[in-house]
Parts: structure tokens; sequence; C-alpha cells
């Protein structure tokens, strides 16, 4: 396997993260020893040490952005945190959502016990309504969905999804069981269907308009010619 670049210059590098993979093993973490997480890989291949900006979950693919230099890190994190910087994220969820949805409702932050306000523009790209029967029905509908998330909780596009009684598929914490089954068993898809496809800001050092795309993997490719979906980012 080879990690994707989509842009990279003299202060960052920026991949596309595979499904199932850490950006980064936690401090004094006892599964070092056995998975290669995207920092390790990329010093292998690349031989160079960097610093992600920002999270993606480990069974979402997509777009991140790392830092070169320690030093340059808290310059391009002030883009989320002043919200400079504009995430486009596709997901694939149980039903029929609405045409447009704003989601105003809060997530528990990394310390469960505190509530933080997380905001998410959902859009409905395209839907789909299969003959084939999940629990409890004798059909299933799906949708094809862009989300544009003004804030940055963890999970937070999980929670709001499923918050929504809209659920994404493959995901085993909020998601409905049933579903993906179905997904896995006729189609055998097993990955979540969440993928960071673009960022778009301004270079804090160049000052230079970056829109930056990232593929989709390869079980979204096929479920689009499966669903007769057009690719979003084509």
């Amino acid at each position: 396997m080879s990690i994707e670049v989509i842009f990279e210059d003299e202060y960052i590098l920026c991949v596309i993260k595979p499904n199932n993979m850490l950006v980064h093993h936690a401090f004094h973490s006892r599964n070092v020893g056995d998975e290669t997480s995207l920092l390790q890989f990329i010093e292998a291949e690349k031989g160079i040490k960097v610093y992600p900006i920002h999270r993606l979950d480990r069974k979402t693919s997509g777009i991140i952005l790392l830092s070169k230099e320690k030093s340059y890190v808290s310059k391009f994190q002030e883009l989320f945190t002043n919200k400079e910087i504009e995430k486009t994220y596709f997901g694939v969820i149980r039903g029929f959502s609405p045409e447009t949805k704003i989601i105003d409702s809060p997530v528990k932050g990394r310390d469960a016990n505190v509530h933080k306000e997380a905001l998410t523009h959902l859009k409905t790209l395209a839907q789909v309504l299969l003959d084939v029967p999940v629990k409890p029905y004798d059909s299933s509908r799906y949708s094809l969905v862009e989300m544009k998330p003004k804030t940055g909780r963890m999970h937070q596009l999980r929670v709001h999804t499923n918050k929504i009684s809209h659920p994404l598929i493959g995901d085993a914490k909020y998601g409905d069981k049933n579903h993906d089954l179905m997904y896995a068993e006729k189609f055998g898809w097993k990955n979540l269907f969440l993928h960071a496809g673009k960022l778009e800001f301004i270079h804090p050092f160049s000052l230079e308009k970056l829109v930056l795309t990232a593929r989709f993997p390869k079980d979204w490719i096929e479920l689009f010619e499966a669903f007769s979906w057009k690719n979003p980012l084509a």
C-alpha cells in the first residue's frame, strides 16, 4: 500500500488517509507494535516526520493536513479555530434524508461528561430504493449526503446523522447493524461510509487559495456504480 499525496509544499503534506488506519498512536499506546499509524507509514515511505494539524477518525477515509514542522502546526490550526477553512464530507446514510438540514445539537467532547455546541450543514445529493429486505422492512432506502461541519467535535458527523435518525452505513458505534450486515453480505462493503472529500482555505504562509480534494476509496466507487449515483468529486 502507498499513501496518496494530494498536495505538498515546504510547510504541509496533504494526503488521503485510508479507512481503518490510525493517524497516530496515543502516548504509551499498547498497539504501537500491532499496527502502523499514518504518521509511521509516511515516515517509513517518505523519510520525513510530520505532525497532524486536525483529526480524522480511524474508520473515516479522506483528506488530512499534516505539518512538516511542529512550529507550523498552530498557524494552520488557527484556520480551524477561526472557521477559515471549509471542510466537506460525504456520507451514505440509512433512509431518505431531507433535501437540506441544519443539525444544531451538542456533542460530547473528549471529556465524556461535557457536551459542546456542534453545528453541521447537510445536503442530500442522491437517493436509492433497493428491493432488498432489511429488518423490519421488505425494502431498503439510502441517501448520499454532503456534510459541512461548522464545528470540529469528536465523532460529530456520526453523532449528528444518528440524531436525525439517518445513521451512517458501516458505523458500528452509532449506526444500524442490520443495514451494515446487508451491505457486507450483499455487496462485500464493510467500511464506514464517511469520507473527508474536500478542504478549502487560504494558505497562511503562501496566501494561496487552496481547494484540495481526495478521491473516494474503491468501495465508494463500486457503490456509485451499483446505485447509479454520480460521483460528487468527479
